[in-house]
């Protein structure tokens, strides 16, 4: 029996928004909704952080997915349970215990979002013959990235509407920049009176413009103010915690003692490496001081009701982000403090030379409903795709229930599943592979945005956050973006074998555009973002190639789970050579670390020539007909 016949246009971009969904949920979200609901920084970057454990560990029960229903069952159901964790946490949100019991149900999200990556990756490869595995391939990444940029922009911005809708209007804070603006005397801004307005509830700003001059300020001075501002916060009642700067450093210094590894091992090995490869450089240190700030101070009109507290949630709506929040992002008005003026403090970024101008928001609505809104908008959309794709999802002949099975035959099965995963051709050299392929890039993707930042004295192109932001988080995403579509077009055409090589030379000779870049420090922005665009396309581009070896060597019966295991190595190749590019970078400075990448290359390239792929895979039909006649 022959299944419709349904465009992966139907299917393919629904289903990786429906993947990628519910990790920037998981991990990127859950951050900023805790962050605006008072949370600590401590409590969030440590329970928060065991949310990515269900990714980690997915390998481990990807038999269970190939083994258990089809996967059009996993993926219809999956959505269905994230829709349910969505609603879940939108009805907690405003309990008394609500960190507890989002914490619970994001842990459902994140499983269930593992479990349907599984589905949706081996589905993937069920629906689709190679050629259009090949195909699609830049599709499903870029769909995938869409999902990264809605969860992380719209998502958040429909939170701030509600926010903004359901409480006292928003506070505008216009910062301006400019060389040409007297320096931060370090002084508090005075408050005019503002006891008992008439009129409705407000924030009151002690002025409509906050100007900042570009200069430096002494490090030393600066951390003594602004601990003195912070205290004043503090004692005020508008922070719950002091914070101070210094404290984190002053306790690291205290519980920091040697361990073997550093005594015996790292540090002679670093002061080798520092000694015989390390960039000669000499410092000026023309970047000992920090940015300039400017204080802005605000009130209540008037005095809220009994026992109702009003959080004031300020965060960027628009302008240059190389001017930031340093301290006063909630603040916390109450019957007691309302008349009192609570301090935000504003930075310039040190290198910044120019004018420049940014407004800051401050919304004091109903977070706990504004929040609730949201996940319940994403309980719907997930509630629409399971239906959607209960109907838009192809039923390929492949992708049917295992008869007749038992619990002896399951255990069975899951210990066959990773039996032959390690018994198929060339396993140690496609594992060799898997861990390899992406050893340079791994070690450049660390290093990329910090380069960017770091002064020129030391090794860096000294730009500001932001036009980094515009280069990397703009220009290179759109490079990226291209280079896997177009990646995905030519490999459908020519096949894996063909493009290889060529992807393989374009994702690692590209890297030559950093070293070009640490050697010359050009100043200009033009060069500086064909540098990237030209890095990150032939990144976007080369990896197709690693994404449809992880297919052609998942190829076969249980190939589900072989392909979830072959993403546990490709999680691994990154984790690796990660954890160690920062410590290298400081050993041998930015000259001499991109030329370390370089010849990292090498080792990709021995894992590529060992590699033996099927001339036909991810041709065309057609194609490969009239090859054969």
């Amino acid at each position: 029996m022959k299944s419709k016949k349904i465009s992966p246009w139907a299917w393919i971009p629904s289903l990786y928004l429906a993947e990628g969904l519910p990790y920037v949920a998981v991990m990127t979200i859950s951050v900023i909704m805790y962050k605006r609901m008072g949370v600590s920084n401590t409590d969030i970057a440590l329970y928060t952080s065991w949310l990515y454990l269900p990714w980690v560990i997915k390998p481990f029960w990807s038999p269970f997915v190939d083994l258990l229903k089809t996967k059009r069952w996993w993926i219809v159901t999956m959505q269905l349970l994230i829709g349910a964790g969505f609603a879940g946490i939108a009805f907690t949100i405003p309990l008394p215990f609500f960190f507890q019991a989002t914490l619970a149900f994001f842990w459902l999200l994140a499983f269930s979002s593992a479990t349907h990556d599984i589905a949706a990756d081996g589905f993937y490869m069920l629906g689709l013959d190679t050629n259009q595995q090949a195909m699609y391939v830049g599709i499903r990444s870029t769909f995938y990235r869409v999902a990264t940029i809605m969860g992380q922009g719209v998502l958040i911005i429909l939170a701030g509407f509600f926010e903004s809708v359901s409480g006292t209007e928003p506070l505008k804070i216009n910062i301006e920049v400019n060389p040409q603006y007297t320096q931060s005397t370090l002084y508090l801004p005075e408050m005019n009176s503002t006891a008992g307005q008439d009129g409705e509830l407000k924030f009151i700003l002690n002025s409509s413009v906050i100007q900042l001059g570009t200069g430096g300020l002494e490090k030393d001075s600066l951390e003594l103010f602004l601990n003195s501002v912070i205290t004043q916060n503090y004692e005020n009642g508008f922070i719950l915690k002091k914070n101070l700067l210094g404290e984190n450093e002053e306790n690291t210094r205290k519980v920091k003692n040697e361990s073997w590894w550093t005594a015996s091992v790292s540090k002679p090995l670093g002061d080798w490496i520092r000694n015989n490869f390390g960039e000669k450089r000499e410092t000026v240190n023309e970047l000992n001081k920090a940015g300039n700030i400017a204080i802005a101070a605000v009130t209540l009109s008037q005095k809220p009701e009994d026992g109702k507290e009003m959080i004031l949630n300020t965060s960027m709506n628009s302008g240059d982000k190389s001017i930031s929040l340093i301290h006063g992002e909630r603040l916390s008005f109450t019957g007691t403090n309302w008349d009192k003026p609570a301090y935000l403090v504003f930075q310039a970024d040190p290198k910044l030379t120019v004018a420049a101008s940014a407004e800051y928001k401050g919304l004091s609505g109903n977070i706990p409903f504004a929040w609730s809104i949201t996940f319940f908008v994403l309980a719907g959309l997930f509630i629409f795709f399971s239906f959607y794709h209960k109907i838009a999802l192809p039923k390929p002949d492949s992708d049917k229930l295992h008869p007749l099975l038992t619990t002896q035959s399951i255990v069975k099965e899951f210990s066959a599943t990773f039996v032959s995963f390690f018994k198929k051709p060339q396993a140690a050299v496609a594992i060799f592979f898997m861990l390899t392929f992406r050893f340079s890039e791994a070690q450049l993707l660390k290093l990329i945005n910090p380069f960017l930042l770091d002064s020129r004295d030391i090794g860096g192109l000294g730009l500001t956050t932001g036009e980094v932001g515009l280069v990397y988080g703009t220009i290179g995403i759109i490079g990226l973006t291209l280079g896997g579509i177009i990646g995905g077009v030519v490999a459908s055409k020519g096949g894996l074998k063909r493009w290889l090589w060529p992807m393989t030379l374009s994702m690692l000779l590209t890297i030559a555009t950093f070293m070009y870049l640490s050697f010359t420090q050009t100043g200009s922005l033009l060069v500086v973002n064909i540098c990237v665009f030209a890095e990150q396309f032939g990144y976007g581009f080369g990896f197709t190639a690693y994404m449809l070896y992880l297919m052609y060597y998942s190829d076969g019966e249980q190939k589900t789970a072989h392909y979830a295991i072959c993403t546990g190595f490709m999680a691994l190749g990154m984790m690796i050579p990660g954890m160690f590019a920062g410590w290298l970078q400081e050993l041998l400075g930015y000259n001499h670390f991109f030329v370390w990448v370089m010849i990292c290359s090498i080792i990709p390239i021995i894992a590529v020539a060992l590699l033996k792929i099927d001339p036909d895979y991810g041709k065309a039909k057609e194609k490969q007909e009239q090859l054969k006649k």
